[in-house]
């Protein structure tokens, strides 16, 4: 059977598409999972956590490549055939480059920072997914619990043509401290309250089962 392809995509920049697919490649891995991740962003974020994992553990557990834009219909392909779980980290743009990933795609994940902002350059991520047929979920990241601007952003991202995830990632130094490790916040003892989201979005996801 081959494996499932979830590519993580947003226009804007920043936005946090390398936090959300280390942690969720690593919530995977963590339920037994076999998990490949393919970074097409040319500034290589995705690529340069795998290294820091792969310099502090024996094993980082998971496979890794990288694919121009238009190769990545190859490398998926290839990649569902061994792996449960294939992320798929993208370019921080809109257009024409996209579409192969999104075809590739069982599920597009749309991370939308606190801001009005990043939820104005989602339109466009969404817009060319459907065009491909594919279903988008919007995961809110970098959530301020309690702020208004979070609760405004939510009620307007669920206005859009497209899924709003229950789960969703604060704005806590955790993310960027274990990233910056090569680790995941599941693999963090301290980071308890990100434990707790990630797994949520992960269950959510059907990437990990129920307890």
């Amino acid at each position: 059977m081959a494996g499932t392809v979830i590519v993580v995509a947003q226009q804007k920049g920043g936005s946090g598409k390398t936090t959300l697919a280390a942690n969720l490649a690593v919530a995977a891995l963590r339920a037994g999972r076999r998990v490949a991740l393919l970074d097409t962003d040319p500034q290589g974020s995705l690529g340069r956590w795998f290294m820091a994992r792969k310099a502090r553990l024996p094993d980082p557990g998971l496979d890794f490549t990288t694919s121009s834009a238009w190769g990545v219909s190859y490398e998926c392909e290839k990649l569902r055939r061994d792996a449960d779980l294939v992320l798929v980290d993208t370019p921080p743009k809109v257009d024409a480059d996209l579409r192969p990933a999104l075809r590739e795609a069982d599920a597009v994940l749309v991370p939308v920072a606190a801001s009005h902002v990043d939820l104005w350059a989602t339109e466009g991520v969404i817009d060319l997914a459907r065009r491909e047929g594919r279903r988008v979920l919007i995961v809110l990241n970098r959530v301020r619990a309690g702020s208004r601007l979070s609760a405004e952003v939510a009620g307007a991202a669920a206005r859009l043509a497209a899924d709003v995830a229950a789960a969703a990632l604060s704005n806590r130094v955790a993310y960027a401290e274990t990233l910056g490790q090569g680790l995941g916040v599941l693999e963090s003892p301290a980071a308890g309250a990100a434990r707790a989201e990630v797994t949520a979005l992960a269950r959510e996801l059907g990437i990990t089962a129920p307890p």
